[in-house]
């Protein structure tokens, strides 16, 4: 069955300053509430119809294009109104009033918000608010709510009160004593909450945390989800890797897709595919290779993974296999092709091994797809897109009647992927990871580990943890001065464990080529080996 349907809501962080730092006003729901009874929240609530009324919208100040709609911020200010006994408000000529008269106006927190407006002529300063977050409460509650977070600074002498009967109490605390008094025990916090309170923790001022809140460039939904496991019933948020499969293979919120990755257990993840994973977990596999079957009645295999007699009896098991396309022909990606082929007769796609590599010469595709080419999978399209880097043969797949892209090792969830010279490239990388963002994709399948959701955002953080990698290697020439890779590998990855060096020598090699090809610095070899140094030109200044 279906979720609830989350109700509208908007909620304000009030801050002041103080000798300690920002304070931010908190209010405690009465224990009886049907929804957070006993906890400390900040002022908010659902929106009412009202909150759209155009007399009310009318006096609306300083928004043009307001995201989210206007409605939300007029709940804000009214909320905070009502719960706090804040009000935010001007004249027509846009000065506050004074801390009097909004003590006088209180007389209209229980009235409809339209009549102090009017009655009062009062304004709305919306442009005073920062949109700070978006919140959604996990499906399976009591109620739940949609709700937009803000943040503003209370205006000079307002204390604001509790109202007495939705909020039995109020104070003033600065959001890291609220925080640590939660991790004791002493209130309590929901997750939103917390994670608002840890947005505003670092700052001097309040003005200062406004203006922090003002810059942020994106505010993404968090809509909490839940799964079944092996753990049981489990709630998941945005930061949690399970989050985007979740909403992709539960987009009806019904709380019953899976969210662990089992080898052998094949996963429904929409109307077109499911993920089978192989039985090889690693290091470099994390989990297992994921195979993927395509469609409903004819079945393509994508990446039918390593030949594990288990894996591929499962992978028969579909039935009606009528093409198998391979990402790359790295040897937990391809091998299976060759049985699967030999049992159906499916037709073999992809790009063959480069030779000498170490790669899997069994793999002969039948036809050589090329970048922009498209596979007709009778119903359903596939296109090819040639993506160099982690491997010269590297291709991904788009479904385009959903736009999940299955990139195999190209972009790999939980981790980055290994760029082994000279087969890999780093320089082919980035500009394939540039030129997928001029796709338009919704999910990203990955050759190893959960959905990825973002994608856009996902791979402008792939190119930026490459380009920042990067400028590690020309600092480290510039410490040091001329150096092998073993000299300039515990320095450039001082962030990863030492265990995994040795496989990041590879990567690091990759980014030394690509600096050399750009002209940024030459390598020499001497009876010690290689070393590289920067050119002058990029060590001057």
């Amino acid at each position: 069955m279906a979720a609830m349907t989350p109700r509208p809501a908007a909620t304000l962080a009030l801050l002041r300053d103080a000798s300690g730092g920002p304070q931010v006003l908190m209010l405690q729901r009465t224990q009886s509430a049907a929804f957070l009874g006993g906890a400390y929240v900040f002022a908010g609530g659902a929106l009412d119809a009202a909150d759209e009324d155009g007399r009310i919208v009318a006096r609306v100040r300083g928004l043009s294009v307001p995201t989210p709609p206007v409605a939300y911020w007029v709940a804000a200010i009214r909320e905070c109104f009502e719960e706090a006994g804040v009000l935010l408000a001007c004249d027509a000529q846009g000065q506050f009033i004074s801390a009097e008269r909004a003590a006088e106006l209180g007389r209209y927190r229980s009235r409809p918000f339209v009549e102090l407006l009017q009655e009062q002529d009062l304004y709305l300063p919306a442009s005073e608010l920062a949109y700070c977050g978006h919140w959604v409460t996990a499906p399976g509650r009591a109620r739940r709510f949609d709700t937009r977070f803000f943040v503003a600074v209370a205006p000079e002498g307002q204390a604001g009160s509790h109202d007495a009967n939705e909020t039995v109490d109020h104070l003033w605390i600065t959001p890291r004593e609220a925080l640590e008094r939660a991790n004791r025990g002493e209130i309590e916090l929901v997750h939103a909450t917390r994670e608002t309170l840890n947005e505003l923790k670092n700052f001097a001022t309040a003005g200062e945390a406004l203006r922090h809140v003002r810059a942020l460039q994106e505010i993404e939904e968090n809509r909490a989800c839940v799964a079944l496991g092996k753990e049981g019933e489990k709630v998941f948020r945005r930061i949690d890797p399970q989050y985007h499969e979740i909403h992709w293979s539960d987009p009806e919120e019904t709380g019953t897709t899976t969210y662990d990755l089992v080898a052998g257990e094949p996963k429904r993840l929409d109307r077109w595919v499911t993920r089978l994973i192989a039985p090889n977990p690693g290091m470099m596999t994390g989990p297992g290779t994921s195979t993927y079957i395509i469609g409903e009645n004819e079945h393509a295999v994508i990446d039918p993974g390593p030949d594990i007699a288990s894996h591929i009896e499962k992978t028969l098991a579909f039935g009606n296999i009528k093409w198998i396309l391979c990402t790359h022909t790295h040897m937990d990606h391809s091998p299976a092709a060759a049985a699967i082929k030999a049992a159906t007769g499916a037709q073999l796609l992809g790009r063959p091994a480069p030779a000498g590599q170490g790669q899997d010469a069994s793999f002969k595709p039948d036809f050589v797809l090329e970048n922009g080419q498209r596979i007709d999978l009778g119903g359903i399209t596939l296109r090819a897109i040639h993506t160099p880097g982690h491997a010269s043969n590297h291709l991904c797949y788009l479904l385009e009647a959903t736009k999940m892209l299955f990139t195999g090792d190209h972009v790999m969830q939980g981790s980055t992927v290994v760029i082994n010279p000279p087969d890999g490239e780093m320089r082919a990388y980035l500009q394939s990871l540039e030129k997928l963002l001029e796709e338009d994709i919704a999910i990203i399948a990955p050759g190893h580990g959960y959905l990825i959701g973002a994608p856009r955002k996902e791979l402008r953080r792939l190119i930026a943890h490459r380009l920042a990698r990067e400028q590690k290697v020309v600092k480290a020439l510039v410490k040091i001065g001329p150096a092998s890779v073993d000299e300039l590998l515990p320095l450039v990855y001082d962030d990863v464990p030492v265990r995994i060096h040795r496989v990041a020598a590879r990567s690091l090699t990759a980014h030394l080529e690509k600096l050399a090809a750009d002209g940024a610095l030459v390598a020499t070899r001497g009876t010690a080996g290689e070393r590289y140094s920067l050119v002058k030109s990029r060590t001057a200044g």
